[in-house]
């Protein structure tokens, strides 16, 4: 049976003034039945839904026209990570069993200039159109331990519609990259600091 049911029994029990017992991702990220990841009899993750309701991080960019037409990935990478992660991230600086991030890439409107930039209303620069594929990472530590308790998840670099599921990545694809070039715990925290770090309290 597929994860969700049982979480869902687990929150019915915890409603009804059972003594539920949660698994860390579920105690870590504080919330119950709620996005969380959700993986089907194969280990393949199921797509998350409503990801653009989650908290929107950041948007990093490595166009082509930057890299001799030859990004590996020349789209805006907007981050969004589910609210429960984000606020324990913020409180504690640790990303808890069951994050989710989800990379939903953004092709870069067509240039004007040989470096693909365009002229819009607000000036000279690079400008989103149309979504062009979907990438999440999981940080579950006791299923990904061979890659620093992170799985990586591809579910087409392509226009929509996307697969419903996706297996792990091989380590060589997206994990490798992220055990050597990631700033913290496989994640490129660095890109997005201004909204994960706290703001002053005085």
């Amino acid at each position: 049976m597929r994860k969700i049911l049982a979480f869902a029994a687990l929150a019915a029990l915890a409603l009804a003034g059972g003594n539920a017992v949660f698994s860390p991702a579920e105690a870590q990220m504080g919330k119950i039945a709620e996005n969380l990841p959700v993986f089907n009899d194969k280990g393949e993750l199921e797509q998350p839904v409503n990801f653009r309701q989650w908290v929107f991080i950041g948007s990093p960019l490595t166009p082509n026209g930057l890299n001799n037409g030859e990004a590996g990935f020349p789209e805006y990478h907007n981050v969004y990570v589910q609210p429960a992660a984000f606020a324990h991230y913020r409180k504690t600086g640790q990303w808890p069993e069951g994050t989710m991030m989800v990379k939903e890439l953004q092709l870069v409107k067509q240039g004007d200039y040989p470096d693909g930039s365009r002229d819009e209303a607000s000036g000279r620069g690079y400008f989103p159109a149309a979504v062009n594929g979907i990438d999440v990472s999981v940080k579950d530590s006791k299923r990904f331990g061979e890659t620093q308790g992170w799985g990586f998840f591809n579910f087409g670099h392509h226009a929509p519609p996307y697969a419903k599921t996706a297996a792990a990545a091989p380590a060589e694809v997206c994990a490798a990259c992220h055990i050597a070039s990631a700033h913290e715990d496989m994640v490129f925290v660095d890109f997005y600091k201004p909204i994960l770090t706290p703001l002053p309290t005085n």
